[in-house]
């Protein structure tokens, strides 16, 4: 069912046109993400689908009864009421329909009703159906639906009477979606729902949306979660919208592809367009060749020249280097404790870290990440243990929340200070390096975007030239394409990084191991991500294991480790399985994009114009061709995957 249709809309600020003929379409259960640069007025097209802006021309057409829910970036709940109280107000009809059966049930208990069997009939139907309804509606389950939500949200330790005044802005924020959540409006928008959630909290809400009822809509820089959640990516790029199918990695293939496509076509009709013009040069003076001139001329008149693709926008270009090489050692925490104000967070912490490790460090919320890299570069003290930094290293620090971006300086000033020997030259081309251009690096430092310090910030550190980089949520802020940028030149480093982020794309791309933070110390994972899950959730099931085996007086340490053995064996056959039915997904789903591009020049080539034109017919029969070999391909490793699935 089609929930809602934009058709040709455009939306101006002043003279400016910010969106122009933007089409998109929404159907139940669909999981779309609208991409594009900051700026680019994705949130813009969010705010007026969700009927918070106007637009100038253009329709939006959705039946009376869809409903949208909307949640705008860093919404926070602003209440007097408590949390269990505000998220009780979402299910208002809920409790009064409860009330009404109380009180039926009530006039029910009266014995005087048997007296008056009429009214006692009445009654008992009346009850009835409103007793189905109220079952229909979730009735007996919204309480429990609110405690699901809350402990997913990363609530389940508080004291529901607490006062949501009382809660910090991220605590706020979190709330205001789960409120949201609990509403289930037939079309949800989400403008970076993913801002102030930890990992564990982030890989709740994408399950909870992938098995969502209604369409989503979502704005998000986190690349994970795009691909986890969305079968549709809408980009928003120089005014305008195009439409891809999959999640975002197919995205960026399809991107690439067409991109690529498109460029050799281009340059084909381009050189096409050069012969005929020399031969016309060459031969319209000529008496004997003037006409075959002529009839050159015509054609390369009816030609519909094509024009260049362009690629993507401008990107940040920018790398680290280093002055000078660390040693082999680089850093040594010993039994360390990290906190404020005398009060650990963490204790026993022991980490070595060697020259040119990438390493990403893992845990909740609140559970000292930020404050161990603080520590280090000794913004806070030590409060037990030791810290050794190994020979010629050369700290650089990023801070998350860029604190010392503040100052009335000028972007140009902000950097030239602190390396007054550089010619102004040479500081706007690095600034240019970040986007800095024209008159942005006149621009006050405060007056900055999230985004446009984050960059600024970056330039300064690249512009130190460190052996070891200690970066606090670098992605915080930046754009799809910033952070790609920034993980390429992450990657090419030839020093050492320690890092802190909730992103689990980024994490994968740049870290060579992982350590866990807790309470209790740090734990270490040599791999990305992925591997650090996969490993943890063996644990888990393995510790589950052995909690449920009953201890018995005639087993023998033999016995308990054959037993552990096949455990295991069992469980390394299910996880090959579950890497099986994963991969057949992924066919299935590529298969169905293959055939789509079939079904799309198969049909095109019925067209006059196209097949017409024999060079056009050439070039969709090779795509027609090579999408069909692909797809026999992929038949042939599907069925293999099959039939190992059944044996």
């Amino acid at each position: 069912m089609i929930l809602l249709q934009v058709h040709q809309l455009t939306k101006l600020f002043g003279a400016e046109l910010i969106l122009s003929n933007i089409k998109l379409e929404v159907q139940t259960r669909d999981r779309i993400a609208l991409v594009g640069r900051n700026g680019a007025g994705k949130s813009t097209l969010l705010k007026i689908i969700a009927g918070h802006m106007s637009h100038d021309s253009g329709e939006i057409m959705k039946p009376k009864e869809v409903s949208i829910g909307y949640l705008a970036q860093n919404t926070g709940l602003e209440s007097s009421l408590s949390i269990w109280e505000e998220m009780l107000l979402v299910f208002k009809d809920l409790q009064e329909m409860e009330k009404e059966l109380r009180s039926i049930e009530q006039s029910m208990a009266d014995p005087s009703i048997y007296e008056d069997e009429e009214r006692y009939s009445r009654l008992l139907k009346e009850y009835d159906q409103l007793q189905v309804k109220f079952k229909d509606q979730g009735g007996y389950q919204f309480e429990a639906d609110i405690r699901s939500v809350l402990h997913g949200l990363n609530f389940a330790s508080f004291d529901y009477d607490t006062k949501i005044s009382a809660l910090s802005g991220g605590q706020k924020t979190r709330l205001a979606l789960g409120k949201l959540l609990l509403t289930k409006p037939d079309i949800l928008i989400l403008d970076e729902p993913t801002n102030h959630l930890d990992i564990d909290t982030l890989s709740w809400l994408e399950q909870y949306l992938q098995g969502y009822p209604g369409a989503v809509l979502i704005v998000s820089h986190d690349r994970y979660f795009l691909d986890k959640v969305v079968n549709q990516v809408y980009e928003v790029s120089r005014k305008k919208i195009s439409k891809y199918k999959g999640n975002y990695s197919s995205y960026l293939d399809q991107k690439a592809d067409e991109y690529e496509r498109n460029m050799k076509q281009y340059e084909k009709q381009q050189e096409e367009v050069a012969k005929l013009q020399d031969f016309i040069q060459k031969n319209l003076a000529r008496a004997s060749t003037t006409k075959r001139a002529q009839s050159r001329r015509k054609q390369l008149d009816r030609m519909e020249l094509m024009d260049k693709p362009l690629g993507d926008e401008k990107s940040a270009s920018f790398h680290f280097d280093i002055e000078r090489q660390s040693g082999n050692e680089v850093l040594q925490v010993t039994d360390g404790s990290v906190g404020y104000n005398g009060q650990a967070v963490s204790n026993g912490i022991n980490v070595r870290i060697t020259k040119g490790e990438s390493i990403a460090l893992v845990g909740p919320n609140g559970i000292g990440k930020s404050t161990l890299l603080k520590t280090i570069v000794e913004r806070l003290p030590l409060l037990r243990g030791n810290i050794h930094l190994g020979t010629n290293v050369s700290l650089g620090y990023y801070d998350q929340e860029q604190a010392e971006l503040s100052s009335n300086k000028t972007v140009l000033s902000e950097l030239w200070d602190e390396y007054p020997m550089k010619t102004e030259k040479e500081i706007r081309t690095v600034l240019g390096n970040f986007l800095f251009s024209g008159d942005d690096v006149l621009k006050p430092v405060h007056a900055l975007s999230g985004g446009e310090k984050a960059r600024l910030a970056l330039s300064k550190l690249m512009m130190q030239r460190c052996n070891f980089l200690i970066l606090d949520e670098p992605t915080n802020h930046l754009d799809l394409d910033s952070k790609e940028v920034l993980e390429n030149s992450l990657i090419d480093y030839p020093g050492t990084i320690l890092f802190v982020s909730h992103d689990r794309y980024f994490i994968n791309r740049i870290a060579t191991k992982v350590v866990e933070l807790s309470e209790d110390g740090a734990q270490e994972y040599l791999g990305d991500y992925d591997y650090f899950i996969e490993k943890k959730n063996e644990m888990i099931e393995l510790a589950e294991w052995e909690n449920n085996q009953s201890p018995s007086a005639a087993s023998t340490a033999q016995e308990s480790s054959t037993d552990k053995q096949s455990f295991l064996k069992d469980k390394e056959a299910k996880k090959l399985e579950r890497q099986r039915k994963r991969r057949i997904e992924e066919i299935e789903e590529k298969m169905e994009e293959l055939e789509a591009i079939v079904a799309e020049k198969e049909e095109l080539l019925c067209d006059p114009e196209v097949f017409q034109d024999h060079e056009k017919v050439m070039e969709y029969n090779e795509i027609i061709q090579s999408s069909k070999a692909e797809i026999e391909s992929l038949m042939e490793e599907w069925a293999e995957l099959e039939e190992l699935l059944q044996a």
